[in-house]
């Protein structure tokens, strides 16, 4: 070896079956506490309003029309400011911070809006406006960081799904719950202290910067949607993942209309979509004990023909328990698909573009959900059992998307030419960004 050569860097490997030392455990077990401590209440309190903010503006206004008004402005904002959080996040050098900050603010708009009827309406609006378009930096922005925070990456993005999954049964549960005994303020209340404490959780573990200086706001913002969709394995993943939204964003509605349309009570729709989310509870706790090790893409592919064919099956007229039992089976198994997704995205993202991908990715999924909810609504005159299992199918076609994501793609291990491990970098083109190829992962 010649005397100038640089030294040679070794990876060594850690076997899966070598004990981990009990201090190494205790911190592996803070960084998930606190991750989690961190990603629930403020999500928690994101899904809480959107079933607390329709039943104050019934208590206070009398106007059901107004709740679904203020609900929409709460969500719109957030797939036009996915972008700007997504750069913001790339370039800070403290994100956690951002991120806190984001959880403060959303708190402050739902305790003003807890005054609905008392001050004027506009402020109400605008107040849930601006929270709508913070509440990127807590959902896809913080699902960015979990990587970080967690030695084992399949085992992460199975912590992250479970955070989402946990979020979406516990906030309106304890609304529902609040709401038996006090007025839709109190829940409000509730909602606004959550959100407070994930801000100081947010703070407390800290996040490390993914560092990306040197370019634009405008020029990041480009770069990192070129990326989305310019680089194909990604591009089929956010595709897919988008597409599977607006089928899982019918579901209450469709649920509803097939409750009408069998028993005659349309309260037994509340009934499946609860199947619906515990069978997602179940099945992203099974990933944090066990995250499937098979090849992501094939784990996201098969993830949703299984939810599809499941909800296909609840619209065989079998009576109320098959159909609970099927929509519940249907939800068990999003939990490994939406793990497989969340590790995807990481992958196939460049550090200084990660968290773009990421609240980009998320607004996409909330606008199809929203749009799925719609199109199950116009659909529903048709047939309760027919808009469920059309509903199943988008998932089926969902999956059939993952069929163009190529199999070169670096999916399940770093791309050895080119990764960002410890003591490499990425190459540059001559202006300073990372060249990217359709085959490799970040990692």
């Amino acid at each position: 070896m010649p005397d100038n050569a640089p030294p040679v860097r070794l990876d060594l490997g850690c076997p899966m079956d070598v004990p981990v030392p009990a201090e190494r455990q205790f911190y592996r077990r803070m960084s998930t506490l606190g991750y989690l401590a961190a990603s629930v209440p403020p999500r928690l309190a994101s899904a809480g309003s959107a079933v607390a903010i329709p039943i104050l503006a019934v208590q206070q206004m009398n106007d059901v029309g107004l709740g679904g008004a203020l609900v929409a402005v709460s969500l719109g904002p957030s797939v036009l400011a996915a972008p700007l959080v997504g750069a913001a996040l790339d370039r800070a050098r403290r994100p956690g911070l951002l991120i806190a900050g984001s959880g403060l603010l959303s708190a402050i708009a739902f305790a003003v809006t807890a005054f609905l009827g008392q001050i004027p309406l506009p402020v109400v609006f605008a107040s849930l406006a601006l929270a709508g378009a913070v509440s990127p930096f807590y959902f896809g922005g913080l699902s960015s960081f979990v990587a970080d925070a967690m030695p084992d990456r399949r085992r992460a993005f199975a912590y992250d799904a479970l955070s989402y999954n946990v979020s979406a049964v516990a906030g309106p549960a304890l609304v529902g719950l609040a709401a038996l005994f006090f007025p839709a303020q109190v829940a409000l209340g509730l909602l606004a202290a959550a959100a407070v404490l994930g801000a100081l959780s947010t703070a407390a573990i800290g996040l490390r910067s993914h560092a990306a200086a040197g370019v634009s706001v405008a020029r990041s913002v480009l770069d990192g949607l070129g990326h989305i969709l310019g680089h194909r394995p990604l591009a089929v993943v956010t595709a897919a993942s988008t597409l599977s939204q607006l089928g899982q964003g019918g579901l209450a509605v469709a649920a509803v209309a097939l409750s009408i349309e069998r028993t005659g009570a349309p309260g037994d729709g509340a009934l499946l979509v609860t199947s619906f989310a515990i069978g997602s509870l179940v099945g992203a706790l099974w990933e944090t004990v066990r995250p499937t090790r098979a090849r992501l893409p094939a784990v996201m592919m098969l993830g949703f023909v299984f939810t599809g064919l499941s909800t296909i099956a609840a619209a065989l007229d079998l009576g109320t328990a098959w159909t609970a039992a099927a929509i519940g089976l249907s939800g068990a198994f999003t939990a490994s698909a939406t793990a497989a997704m969340l590790h995807l995205r990481s992958r196939l993202s460049p550090p200084r573009l990660r968290s773009q991908v990421f609240t980009v990715g998320a607004g996409l999924r909330t606008s199809a959900a929203a749009a799925g909810a719609a199109l199950a609504g116009s659909a529903t005159g048709l047939s309760g059992g027919l808009t469920v299992a059309g509903i199943g199918l988008i998932w089926v076609v969902s999956a059939g998307l993952m069929i163009a994501y190529p199999a070169t793609a670096g999916d399940k291990k770093a791309t050895p030419s080119r990764s960002t491990s410890p003591g490499r970098t990425l190459p540059e083109d001559r202006d300073g960004r990372h060249e990217v190829r359709e085959d490799m992962s970040f990692d």
